[in-house]
């Protein structure tokens, strides 16, 4: 995937040497690892103007804004009365890791042998990974706990349990992720994973007769909207712990917190922090160590898409990258992203906002992004539209469909932008 790749950036368009930061004058957008180079040169820009004005890039650009994700870690685990677990499938960009270990995250929530491996070779063992993926490979247990020293996974059948149990050494604990009733989530998790009550009861007493510590996981679904959702979830995970009569050592609340999108006024994270507080009090976890899986919230804010259009024909617009790319899941969840347009040499495009229909590169008729979207009248060929609120979910899950990718990663210092600071040459989707 192009997040993973990550050690080469190819431009079109000049290739000026002025704008771009050096390591002198913004070293904590430098971390030593992950670090593209173009002729040797750390491409890390003030903004996206400025980059705009050095590199004219003629492909798709994710702009990472490490600032941000260090700033979203540090609020998360000042509010969260427990461990944070970072999704690292989310966004596994190495910069993105350590803008969240700078922030204060120390715990890594892992679904596969090789996330457990960029987690332990980039940040060492300071750094916690959870194997937390319901399913996973013998040969991957094994490495995991053997090679990187993993000690917790996630369970939610009897197959799994007894597979942990046979191929994991040292001393681990065994989390039984219990399955959760729909909510006010954008997309429920328990279709594909957790077990019933009944079924996470007895999975609970047969890991502890085997002499495990064990925790109760659950997961209430992506982009919730409703904080009850989680104590409801606790209260569920108290039956289970009732019925299976052993000690939880931990309670494990998932993910799904959410990010603010266009037309999407999600509550503010202390309601959710706050909610799952009550509820740890209210279904007596006071005496079990609490986690949470947040991915969304801690890196939406903290990368933007650049894209350049191709070609205006009438009232529709060409650009370069789409839902095969880093704009996927504004078609597998409806998200609205805010945006805003850019021309060489800077300044505002003319003419009032018209409404366009933007579609993707590839020739598939069905890239085409959802809706119709406000942009000036004046745009054209050469021009650039920003995607924000897209550092999650965005490259990790790019492909170089019809040929069709790009590897261009830059940091960029500014603050990300919202619809409420319309700055020049910022438009907005119309609803």
């Amino acid at each position: 995937m192009m997040v993973q790749r990550g050690a080469c950036v190819i431009f079109g368009g000049p290739t000026k040497r002025r704008g771009p930061l050096t390591m002198h004058a913004i070293p904590e957008l430098l971390p030593s690892a992950g670090t593209p180079e173009f002729g040797g040169e750390r491409l890390a820009y003030h903004s996206i103007a400025e980059l705009v004005a050095d590199r004219a890039p003629d492909h798709s650009v994710v702009c990472l804004r490490p600032a941000a994700v260090e700033a979203a870690a540090r609020h998360l685990t000042s509010l969260f009365p427990g461990d944070v677990l970072y999704a690292v499938k989310c966004n596994p960009h190495p910069r993105v890791l350590q803008a969240l270990y700078r922030g204060g995250v120390r715990h890594f929530d892992t679904a596969s042998l090789a996330e457990v491996k960029l987690v332990r070779g980039l940040l060492g063992r300071q750094a916690a990974a959870y194997f937390n993926h319901p399913v996973k490979a013998r040969a991957a247990i094994a490495e995991a706990s053997e090679r990187h020293g993993v000690r917790h996974f996630v369970v939610d059948s009897e197959g799994e349990l007894h597979k942990v149990a046979e191929t994991a050494s040292g001393p681990f604990e065994i989390a039984v992720r219990m399955a959760t009733p729909p909510g006010e989530a954008v997309q429920h998790m328990s279709s594909k994973f957790g077990a019933s009550p009944a079924e996470a009861a007895q999975l609970l007493r047969t890991a502890a007769a085997m002499g495990l510590p064990v925790g109760i996981a659950f997961h209430v679904g992506s982009q919730c909207r409703d904080p009850n959702d989680y104590a409801r979830a606790l209260g569920l995970a108290a039956q289970v712990r009732d019925t299976a009569g052993v000690p939880v050592g931990t309670i494990n609340v998932g993910g799904g917190f959410p990010a603010w999108y266009l037309g999407d006024d999600v509550p503010p994270l202390e309601a959710f922090t706050d909610r799952i507080a009550e509820g740890v009090r209210e279904f007596g976890f006071d005496d079990s160590r609490l986690q949470c899986e947040p991915g969304r919230a801690l890196v939406a804010s903290g990368g933007s898409i650049l894209t350049q259009v191709q070609l205006r024909k009438g009232r529709a617009l060409y650009i370069n990258d789409g839902i095969f790319g880093n704009l996927c899941e504004m078609v597998y969840l409806k998200l609205r992203l805010p945006l805003r347009t850019h021309r060489a040499g800077g300044g505002g495009l003319p003419g009032p906002d018209s409404e366009f229909t933007l579609f993707g590169p590839t020739c598939d008729p069905v890239d085409v992004l959802p809706g119709v979207w406000a942009l000036p009248e004046g745009i054209q060929e050469g021009d650039w539209i920003e995607f924000g609120q897209i550092g999650a979910y965005s490259s990790a899950i790019a492909t170089s469909f019809n040929g069709f990718t790009s590897e261009a990663i830059v940091d960029v210092a500014e603050q990300p932008f919202w619809p409420g600071q319309r700055a020049a040459g910022e438009h907005l989707r119309i609803a």
